[in-house]
């Protein structure tokens, strides 16, 4: 674990009120798209601040695979669906370059505040592209570099979406929406490209 990675002993910060005011998971999900029925999975899910709401909108017959790699967290979500949370979230001790996820498995992938805490994000992209179906999405959701602290990473910890872009360009995907999201962070959306038969 670097010392980017956001720490587990600090989910309560997570768990702020505050957080839905500057970053409502709603309109996250309303510029994705996410719709009844879709498979997505929420890599880097934390608490579950995206993973519930993602889980109401793909409804009963979708599913939420929330993959972190810290246990810690994954037990917080665990306490919510044990009171009464949905029945649609599979719990998945993973990382974002080892999600454990069966190839061309997911719509709909979401890094959420995430991306600034990779090492290698050529892995990264790598394994999106396994668990993503042919049509699937990667939705990176991440702190803008134009705004200041707090909340959020110290600013030379962010990386803009032109450099994910870029990153993700070079590795073959196709670039998609780009745009600001709540108050301190942008969304960019990007998709596999057809390999040649």
């Amino acid at each position: 674990m670097n010392a980017k990675v956001f720490k587990a002993a600090e989910a309560y910060k997570l768990e702020d009120p505050e957080r839905l005011r500057w970053l409502p998971p709603n309109e996250v999900l309303e510029v994705l798209q996410v719709a009844s029925g879709m498979v997505v999975a929420d890599v880097g899910a934390g608490t579950g601040f995206f993973a519930l709401p993602l889980a109401a909108a793909v409804g009963s017959a979708g599913k939420v695979y929330a993959v972190d790699f810290q246990p810690e967290m994954l037990s917080l979500i665990a306490q919510k669906l044990a009171a009464g949370g949905p029945k649609n979230i599979q719990l998945v001790e993973g990382s974002a370059a080892g999600t454990k996820l069966a190839t061309n498995s997911c719509d709909l992938v979401l890094l959420a505040n995430v991306w600034h805490e990779l090492d290698d994000t050529t892995s990264v992209l790598q394994e999106m592209e396994r668990i993503l179906k042919p049509e699937g999405r990667l939705a990176v959701l991440d702190w803008r570099t134009d705004v200041s602290r707090p909340p959020g990473p110290p600013l030379d910890h962010r990386i803009s979406s032109e450099q994910i872009c870029e990153a993700a360009e070079s590795a073959g995907w196709k670039r998609g929406m780009s745009r600001k999201i709540g108050t301190y962070n942008y969304l960019l959306v990007c998709s596999r490209l057809a390999k040649p038969a």
